[in-house]
């Protein structure tokens, strides 16, 4: 499995996020509101920016999520908020799944990233974070070494001992190879 880079998943869904916020608050000097944001000016605004009309989509469907302040417009500082949280506490499956896709982002990261979702997942929170991405990757590699150590030790084993290769060696060397992942 090829390196997950969580930090650009997140990094190009809060541009996206932004970027989207930017188009539209040049269109709407006196702020974000809901209105504005299923306004024909709005659309209009980011028909040039196929990505902007689906970041507009979640915009609108999560208005509550972003307008902390209830003052019934989302700020810059609210939506700065917003996608400065999102690394660290993360995101759930649909959220990626919305927001991935609107970024344009390789289609195999974000597969990778739903389809091992529960097993990055590590506090069980339904959400994954820049860090918890990490660690899985870091768990994935000491896993790919572990099974390359182990059939590189089997290889020599059985080049040593002439066995076929249907004898994939005794116990004690996977109890010696348990000891060294163990120390």
């Amino acid at each position: 499995m090829a390196r997950l880079d969580g930090s650009s998943l997140f990094m190009g869904i809060s541009s996206g996020l932004n970027n989207t916020y930017s188009v539209l608050a040049n269109t709407f000097k006196d702020g974000i509101t809901l209105a504005n944001l299923n306004s024909t000016d709005a659309s209009t605004a980011l028909t040039s920016n196929s990505l902007g009309t689906n970041f507009k989509s979640y915009l609108t469907s999560n208005f509550s999520q972003f307008d902390k302040d209830g003052d019934g417009k989302i700020s810059a500082q609210e939506l700065q908020s917003f996608t400065n949280s999102l690394s660290t506490t993360g995101m759930t499956k649909e959220q990626l799944c919305t927001l991935g896709t609107s970024t344009g982002m390789s289609s195999s990261l974000l597969n990778t990233v739903t389809q091992y979702f529960d097993e990055i997942d590590t506090n069980k929170d339904g959400k994954v974070t820049q860090a918890e991405i990490q660690d899985f990757n870091n768990r994935s590699e000491k896993e790919k070494q572990r099974k390359e150590e182990l059939e590189r030790m089997l290889s020599n084993m059985s080049t040593f001992y002439e066995t076929s290769s249907a004898d994939t060696g005794s116990l004690l060397d996977y109890k010696y190879l348990q000891d060294d992942e163990n120390s």
